[in-house]
């Protein structure tokens, strides 16, 4: 069945590996990390590779390199086959077993650090990186990470999601401010009142049509969490999810402004089924992450 395959050298394991991390880093040298003997392996390795299938697989970009399709291609198809031989090799050994989780940072700070807590008997080791939705959908297909916290419904296949909690925005602004509240919506409204915006994570909410797009924000941080600080400070207003209510709320006003309180927005935990063909404990995990993830944003 296999017999073309092992019919002449040039494919291993550490070969495949070689690609991989290649394809990660970006390029051969920064992959070698400035080694100039490792460098040489990873160049040597890949070329016997492109002999062994006869096909290009890496290509100059700029200063550095990239996989080319049909690399990236073999670099899939590695990975799935190197993370099942790791799952395998650690169920024989016996190993906990660490999960990636990607999510904004104010999923991770407000519901995802809390139940990951050693108290919630999660069961397993696991490590979290702020990545926005466009890169944990290509990262779960790529499976560099095995579940991520998005905010859109749409997804490309096989990919498969499950809502987690719903959510909306709300606009806070201090009394501080002096202004009353037919004032402050008239002001939010012409786009004068002083505002920090998180626009990184307002970014995939559609801010056309919530009138954020192009408003002329005084202050522009990444997340809703550093918002919420300056909010703190009283000096501007600021627009944030519901779940995030500032820590004197006597101090401000939440203004109703339709545009904010009309959409729904949810947060899905996003999977590839492969991750769970190849590793049978990601199912559990996946269970268990939806649940104790509902219950914390249900709180």
């Amino acid at each position: 069945m296999f017999e073309k395959l092992f019919a002449e050298s040039g494919l291993s394991l550490d070969r495949l590996k070689s690609l991989l991390e290649v394809g990660a880093a970006g390029s051969i040298v920064k992959a070698a990390g400035g080694d100039p003997v490792r460098q040489s392996q990873y160049s040597r390795q890949i070329k016997e590779l492109e002999d062994f299938f006869r096909i290009q697989l890496i290509e100059r970009e700029g200063k550095g390199t990239r996989l080319t399709p049909s690399g990236r291609e073999l670099a899939r198809i590695s990975r799935f086959f190197l993370l099942g031989l790791s799952n395998f090799q650690r169920g024989c050994l016996a190993e906990e077993q660490t999960f990636k989780l990607g999510a904004s940072a104010t999923f991770i700070r407000r519901f995802l650090l809390p139940v990951l807590l050693p108290s919630q008997k999660v069961g397993a080791s696991y490590t979290t990186e702020v990545v926005n939705d466009t890169a944990i959908e290509r990262r779960l297909h790529d499976l560099t990470l095995d579940f991520g916290i998005i905010s859109r419904a749409a997804i490309s296949r096989p990919l498969q999601t499950k809502v987690v909690g719903k959510w909306k925005l709300a606009l806070w602004v201090p009394k501080a401010l002096g202004f009353r509240e037919a004032v402050a919506k008239a002001r939010f409204q012409d786009q004068t009142l002083p505002l920090v915006l998180p626009r990184t994570e307002l970014a995939g909410l559609v801010l056309q049509s919530l009138a954020l797009e192009k408003y002329p924000a005084h202050l522009v941080c990444d997340n809703f969490m550093e918002a919420r600080a300056v909010l703190e400070e009283q000096e501007l207003g600021a627009v944030l999810p519901d779940f995030l209510t500032p820590d004197q709320p006597e101090k401000f006003v939440c203004i109703p402004i339709p545009k904010l309180e009309s959409p729904t927005f949810a947060f899905y935990l996003a999977w590839n089924p492969r991750l769970l063909r190849l590793n049978p404990h990601a199912t559990r995990r996946r269970d268990l992450l939806a649940g104790l993830l509902a219950r914390r944003m249900a709180e």
